[in-house]
């Protein structure tokens, strides 16, 4: 009875934290914000978006199940607003079907200088996701950019609009993808700070993999097989080997269309089953319940802060494990991915450690804990 009350205090205190925006922003305390930048109204200026693509370098070479890549596109956002700048970013890995052209073709269909109050983010961030449905990441570049834009408004961090406690920011893992083992040796001594080891399986090699961690380094495993198994009772025998091996949890064993083979693993696993590319926005959160043990929430997947933290608040009510994900990404995204980081279970923002050409300085990554900085917005600057 004790664990169901503080359960639900605690989905509680999420939904709480869900409306507080709405709720004291548009009011006296928005104004008086306002009032101490000389700005008379909240509609007193147009807001201006901007946009340019980029790729991003990789230090090495990315292989999961079904792809490997040296790059990453980009698309790096800006919304303006009465002298103040609020950054964003859209990352494109392969499998979420983007690119430079379909981002910039979708944000050019955006015409932010329709809205003169930024504070109004349900209905702005709604109109955006109606102009096109999926674009994802394209959608989540606006966001991430509005956000920034009203945490500077109000001379916050996120983290404290949200009453979060940023002392509560997990570890995140340090990800591994699948290569030689001479390589994968290499890897694993290179990251000896991270307190999480995030492994990439789903090829024919992946007791290889584990063995070859294994022999260079006991830091606790997390393994994403990115769809890679096909057949339940091998992906059974698998994980009961994984656990042996120190491993926490597998995410997204099986493709997602076999949710019926994925809930029977899940009923029969001893590790925790998590759900990535079945799980990309809000709808699917219900769905996912009695398919997976939790979700692994990305921005890029979710179209950005505002619906990754109705995600997180409604996987909390139904009992769901939450993990906090990213792709390739600047410090601009993990920065803003790290401002939800003191509510979840698990996190893996490392995209920003694995290139050479960040062009945003922000959260960082220290003694391998999540550590966001306490600059307002998402607590970035350019560099």
């Amino acid at each position: 009875m004790k664990q169901n009350r503080r359960n639900f205090l605690k989905t509680s205190g999420l939904i709480a934290g869900s409306a507080l925006l709405s709720g004291f922003v548009k009011k006296s305390f928005a104004k008086n914000i306002f009032a101490n930048k000389n700005i008379n109204t909240m509609n007193s200026g147009k807001m201006k978006l901007s946009f340019k693509p980029y790729t991003l370098e990789l230090r090495h070479v990315f292989t999961v199940a079904t792809n490997s890549r040296s790059t990453t596109p980009v698309v790096l956002t800006q919304i303006e607003y009465e002298g103040i700048t609020g950054y964003g970013e859209a990352s494109m890995p392969p499998y979420l079907g983007e690119s430079h052209e379909t981002v910039q073709a979708f944000l050019s269909k955006v015409d932010m200088s329709r809205y003169r109050n930024p504070f109004e983010l349900e209905d702005i961030l709604s109109d955006i996701d109606s102009i096109a449905p999926g674009n994802p990441a394209a959608k989540a570049s606006v966001d991430i950019a509005l956000h920034d834009l009203i945490g500077k408004l109000l001379n916050q961090t996120w983290y404290n609009i949200w009453g979060f406690n940023k002392d509560k920011t997990p570890n995140t893992s340090f990800t591994i993808g699948i290569d030689k083992a001479d390589v994968v040796r290499q890897k694993t001594k290179e990251a000896a700070e991270y307190k999480v080891l995030k492994v990439k399986l789903g090829r024919d090699n992946d007791k290889e993999m584990i063995e070859t961690i294994r022999s260079v380094s006991n830091t606790p495993i997390t393994v994403d097989v990115n769809q890679g198994w096909k057949d339940k009772k091998y992906a059974l025998d698998m994980i009961n080997w994984l656990k042996e091996k120190n491993v926490l949890f597998v995410e997204q064993p099986m493709p997602k269309e076999m949710a019926d083979d994925i809930a029977w693993l899940t009923e029969h696993s001893p590790l925790p089953i998590i759900g990535d590319e079945g799980v990309q926005r809000l709808k699917d959160v219900y769905k996912a319940k009695g398919i997976y043990s939790g979700i692994n929430i990305k921005l890029m997947k979710s179209t950005g802060m505002r619906e990754a933290h109705k995600m997180m608040t409604l996987a909390r009510a139904l009992g769901m494990k939450v993990m906090l994900g990213c792709m390739t990404e600047t410090s601009c995204a993990i920065s803003a991915a790290s401002q939800l980081s003191p509510m979840v279970d698990w996190a893996d923002l490392d995209g920003a450690l694995l290139i050479s050409n960040d062009v945003y300085d922000g959260t960082k990554i220290i003694n391998g804990k999540v550590t966001p900085t306490d600059r307002p917005g998402l607590g970035i600057v350019k560099l």
